[in-house]
């Protein structure tokens, strides 16, 4: 199969410092994504100053999608930025993840009809994340000396390990590529998920599953290093609980507000 084109989709809010870091990472990247679209939940000027900042000398082509703050609204701006893709390909990258630098390779490669892809992530304790993002300190030896988190899961393997399933366990947005064709026949993300924990990753997923799609669970490949932070509120974690347990069960494709509300008649 011949490779297909892809974009990458930085989700992002309010940390410019390691926005940063993922865009030079993607630009120094053995394959290079034909455009980043950063999905930025409303963040302050620091972060599009950055993009104006970056956009000039960048090699690949980078679009800003921004909505005002309102909370978190992540699933809206996923949607907004889904359709500027020019792509066949997507991958989705979160905004405290930084990956490696084989990503972009890793995932074309592992692209197939009528799958979406997970890879794996291992964890940059908080202590250290200052230090990796200025430079002080590398991801090598944080792993060399086994503290990094889940080291184990950091390991680029000589051939990746693959499970095909359509679990929802360890489903996470922060480390997705699905097509852009996929995407759209399911509408995107639900925008009827609100608030962090549970919902956009999970929910998007289960409904490729219902529209025939499994998941490659991938070791070894499409790797990413998660900078750990204090978690957020997770109040609205037992509605999205159940949301997604009736998209489940009734196998619903679609959601009602998705794609549709940011696309032009």
């Amino acid at each position: 199969m011949l490779k297909p084109s892809v974009s990458a989709i930085i989700s992002t809010y309010n940390n410019p410092n390691a926005l940063r870091v993922i865009i030079k990472t993607l630009e120094a990247g053995t394959i290079l994504p034909d455009q980043i679209i950063v999905a930025d939940d409303g963040s302050t000027k620091d972060t599009s100053e950055l993009i104006n900042e970056l956009s000039e000398p960048n090699k690949i082509p980078i679009i800003h999608c921004w909505h005002k703050d309102k909370g978190f609204r992540k699933n809206r701006i996923l949607n907004i930025s889904l359709t500027k893709i020019s792509s066949d390909y997507v991958v989705f990258l979160d905004g405290d993840c930084l990956p490696h630098k084989d990503f972009i390779k890793d995932h074309l490669e592992l692209a197939e009809p009528q799958c979406l892809v997970q890879g794996r992530r291992a964890f940059i304790p908080e202590p250290y994340v200052s230090s990796v993002l200025s430079g002080q300190i590398s991801i090598a030896k944080l792993t060399w000396t086994f503290r990094l988190q889940g080291w184990f899961k950091s390991l680029r393997l000589p051939s990746p390990l693959v499970r095909k399933n359509q679990d929802l366990y360890g489903l996470l947005g922060c480390n997705l590529a699905a097509w852009r064709q996929d995407l759209q026949a399911i509408n995107g993300f639900d925008e009827d998920y609100e608030g962090w924990g549970i919902g956009e990753d999970s929910d998007l997923g289960a409904r490729l599953y219902n529209l025939g799609n499994h998941r490659k669970l991938v070791y070894g490949r499409a790797i990413v290093y998660h900078l750990n932070h204090p978690e957020l509120s997770k109040e609205h974690v037992p509605k999205s609980k159940a949301r997604l347990q009736n998209t489940v069960d009734s196998k619903r494709v679609r959601c009602t507000r998705g794609l549709n509300l940011h696309l032009k008649n």
